[in-house]
């Protein structure tokens, strides 16, 4: 029955300094406001927990370092890593320093700095990289063309052939001259998808990149001037160096191979000489201002022969000390035994890299290239020089993520490239001893020399199956690296590696506090858990946390972490997109995952996390297992009869990494499921809904458990409603403007019902937040804004409401200017905007008030963690009990 319903448009106050309702969301659709800086938003970890694309170190102030990680964030820090701050504005659109690509500053002036990112912005900072300012752009803007970069289903629109110009992959600024800067086009660094082969030794089109040019500034940035002369159409730029001695000559590695410069890059012409291919993958230089030494180094791509049943090796590292117009080799005794090793994992990636590198399959080349090679090296992409030591040389490669292989990650020289050794070691291999005998000929200590956080036990389980994408060093001769998902620091030349991602409230405690710079993809999080100092925490990549006191910790406000499921359990679920607890025992917990190991299972521990089950599989996809299946969310028990339960899977995943709709399934569906017998079977019970629904949220009425509420939002969505647990569903009558209901929420104390509805490209009337005080007959919208994710209130105080509104597709970014968290403390008769602190503003995938103090809020980052903030001045801790 459909019953009638009255909307009421706007009963709310005068907001607040003389403001109405309109002139409030008219300014924040239009203008940039800037957050309460009274609200400060605290990052509390785990620390990175993904992927480092990007390090810096400030050429001059070696307390002075930056990251690029690659879920669209990016830090900074001021005290030698201790504490790392957001880089992103937070209060713009989101779009901005998201995956910085290059950094770089003046040596005259080191608090100026120019940076670009992935968008084809470049910036600039005045401060020491505190704060960055878009000063422009190199090539099309997506708004121009109206496309959205992350649109997944961008890959198949065709639209790349249009959008080239955009990505750029250098920055570099003339040492002695900081008017003086140049940016080179392409997309060098990107090692998950630009891998060369034998039929591609230049690497890998990238459609989104740009190609064939650099840009020269001599106004810092003023003016640029696009210079094409003497390179090739297909050129992509890794590395600029300006000669110290004579800023006319200049240095360039790309994928057409070495390039010389004699006019300060108004033209190019071929260099190389004595390069075995000419295939540059990075170059460094070294500098002695007293003796005026310049000496470049530079690591040649590895080029593979046959050589009858085996295979023959060229590449390394090169030396020149004429400005880059001749080379020598040092790579000494690079090469490698991998005939002399016992080592299953780097044979399998030692054929994967064949097969790769000629075309074939991995079975053939175990067939052509049976007799292991006696002397071979792999492709390395990363070298760096000690500023301090000409002679003192590192390499890496990631054998991961690009196509490469062998033991270790980084090898180091002290002898100027005549001999080598690796200088990281984790992993079964290096804990079992293999192979000492072989090392202890090559002096080559062989015992593990790296210290990681929660991922400690993880890796040395493994088989050194870790990407590192990047590798810096500053100053000081300090050396940095991001092994597997972790920052790794060197302070004595390689010898020995720590974590600088989290602190250790205690040794061995395994409880982590996060140092501020977090690349974890956060997810939904239970308050209430049955343990008052207990919150649960579900993550991509890094499983299940709880929160833990920090004893003794200097900071009473600081929030400890620990993992209870994922890296820290053998073939733990490391995706984990939502968690409940059992009503009537805390320690029994279910997760659902929907990536990785165990995903599409509901899996479960009786024991408060120290071991788990799989209690049922409900879905599967003919796709691979890094891949997602259906989106699972709001996995509820009814409090009642804990036997129920239920769950959404999601089909249009708005706040999930991947975004877009969920893949065709091969078991399983989309839409609303039920248990009756504590999670073993599952029923999908869309009756009611509409066909093809994407459930994005459930709520149970707090009075009464058997009444479910649905947000819909898929297209034509609205909000549903089940009277019988689910078996049949309503369609419920709401303004009719809405067309996505992204989340609804039911007050536990006043019964008021928060809808938050709109879409990523819908218009700004369609979106917002209402709210119905007479359990749906009358709807008054609360906030406008055109895609809200969330709007929950407090369960110790109903006036104190937060929202997340979520930025709109980049094509449509300026149409409302002011993404974020907002706050009403007065039952939405006023809001304030508390973004500061924020590395993702236009992401928040969970805020919530926490259940037991109204003075403190949390919130969870699609690719920046978990973060804790305290209102009103609140000193004391977040724990319930105050200590």
């Amino acid at each position: 029955m459909i019953r009638k319903v009255i909307f009421i448009a706007s009963l709310i106050p005068t907001l607040a300094f003389g403001q109405s309702a309109e002139e409030y969301f008219e300014r924040i659709k239009t203008q940039k406001v800037i957050s309460d800086p009274e609200v400060q938003w605290q990052n509390f970890g785990p620390g990175m927990s993904g992927y480092c694309e990007e390090f810096w170190c400030h050429p001059t102030d070696p307390s002075v370092m930056f990251m690029g990680p690659d879920m669209h964030v990016s830090y900074g820090s001021w005290d030698g890593g201790e504490s790392w701050q957001s880089l992103k504005d937070p209060d713009g659109l989101g779009q901005d320093m998201k995956r910085v690509l290059d950094l770089d500053f003046s040596l005259q002036q080191p608090d100026f700095g120019m940076a670009i990112d992935w968008n084809g912005w470049i910036y600039q900072t005045s401060n020491r990289g505190r704060s960055w300012q878009r000063i422009g752009e190199f090539g099309q803007n997506y708004k121009d063309i109206g496309i959205d970069p992350n649109d997944p289903e961008a890959f198949s629109k065709g639209w790349y052939a249009e959008q080239r110009g955009t990505r750029h992959s250098e920055l570099a600024v003339d040492p002695t001259n900081d008017q003086v800067w140049y940016v080179g086009a392409g997309d060098f660094w990107n090692v998950k998808s630009n891998h060369r082969s034998q039929a591609k030794p230049h690497g890998e089109p990238l459609k989104y990149a740009a190609y064939g040019y650099i840009w020269k500034t001599v106004d810092q940035g003023k003016t640029w001037q696009k210079i094409t002369k003497g390179i090739p159409e297909t050129t992509e730029v890794g590395k600029i160096i300006v000669n110290p001695r004579h800023a006319d000559s200049l240095v360039m590695a790309t994928n057409m191979g070495l390039m010389l410069s004699a006019d300060g890059g108004m033209s190019w012409t071929d260099g190389g000489e004595g390069l075995p291919h000419n295939l540059p993958r990075d170059l460094t230089s070294y500098y002695d201002e007293a003796s005026g030494e310049f000496i470049l180094y530079l690591l040649e791509q590895t080029v593979y022969t046959p050589a009858g049943e085996t295979v023959y090796s060229e590449g390394g590292v090169y030396r020149s000390a004429d400005g880059g117009k001749t080379w020598a080799s040092i790579s000494g005794n690079l090469s490698f035994d991998l005939s002399a090793m016992d080592y299953p994992a780097e044979l399998d990636r030692y054929h994967r890299s064949m097969a790769h590198w000629f075309g074939i399959s991995k079975q053939e080349s175990k067939a052509r290239f049976s007799q292991l090679p006696q002397a071979i090296m792999p492709v390395y992409n990363r070298i760096v020089v000690s500023p301090l030591d000409k002679d003192e040389l590192y390499i890496s490669y990631n054998k991961k993520h690009d196509f490469s292989f062998g033991p270790g990650d980084v090898w180091r020289s002290l002898d100027g490239g005549r001999s080598w050794k690796v200088v990281t070691r984790h992993g079964t291999y290096w804990e079992k001893g293999s192979d000492e005998a072989y090392w202890s000929e090559r002096s080559n200590p062989s015992e593990p020399n790296i210290d990681f956080a929660h991922l400690e036990e993880y890796m040395k389980s493994s088989s050194e199956s870790s990407g590192n994408r990047m590798m810096e060093i500053n100053s000081l001769g300090e050396l940095f690296v991001g092994i597997d998902q972790q920052t790794l620091k060197s302070t004595d030349k390689g010898e020995s590696w720590k974590q600088i991602d989290d602190d250790e409230t205690s040794p061995d405690s395994g409880h982590w506090i996060g140092r501020g710079g977090s690349n974890l993809p956060g997810r939904y999080m239970l308050l209430e858990t049955g343990i008052t100092e207990r919150r649960l925490l579900s993550s991509g990549e890094h499983g299940l946390w709880q929160t833990v006191a920090a004893i003794d910790w200097p900071d009473p406000q600081a929030v400890a972490v620990q993992q209870i499921e994922g890296q820290v359990h053998p073939h733990g679920a490391h995706s984990v997109s939502t968690v409940a607890v059992h009503p009537q025992d805390p320690n029994i917990i279910y997760i659902l995952s929907w990536r990785q190991d165990h995903r599409g299972k509901l899996r479960r521990t009786l024991d408060g996390g120290k071991t788990w089950e799989n209690i049922a599989s409900i879905f599967d996809a003919d796709n691979n297992g890094w891949e997602g299946l259906a989106a699972q969310n709001s996995l509820l028990i009814d409090p009642q009869k804990p036997d129920n339960m239920y769950f959404c899977a999601t089909k249009n995943m708005i706040s999930e990494v991947g975004a877009g709709n969920g893949p065709k399934l091969s078991k399983g569906g989309y839409g609303f499921y039920k248990s009756t017998d504590g999670g073993y079977t599952w029923t999908l019970s869309n009756a009611g809904l509409p066909a093809d629904a994407s459930v994005r949220r459930l709520m149970l009425d707090p009075a009464d458990p058997k009444q479910i509420y649905a947000a819909v939002n898929s297209q034509n969505g609205g909000l549903y409603k089940s009277v019988d647990q689910g078996d049949s569903w309503e369609k419920q009558t709401i303004p009719a403007q809405i067309q996505s209901v992204n989340n609804v929420f039911i007050d536990r104390n006043t019964q008021a019902i928060f809808l938050s509805t709109g879409r990523r490209t819908g218009s700004y009337e369609e979106g917002g937040v209402w709210k119905s005080s007479d359990q749906g007959q009358t709807w008054q919208q609360l906030f406008k804004a055109p895609f809200v994710w969330q709007a929950e209130s407090s369960p110790v105080n109903p006036d104190l409401i937060v929202i997340s509104v979520a930025g709109q597709a980049v094509s449509m970014a300026d149409d409302f200017m002011n993404p974020g968290i907002y706050l009403s403390t007065d039952a939405g008769a006023s809001w304030t905007k508390i973004n500061k602190g924020l590395g993702q503003p236009d992401k928040i995938v969970d805020v919530k008030p926490d259940p037991y103090n109204e003075n403190i809020l949390w919130c969870a980052s699609w690719g920046a963690g978990w973060y804790i903030t305290y209102l009103n001045g609140y000193q004391g801790s977040w724990l319930p009990s105050g200590k």
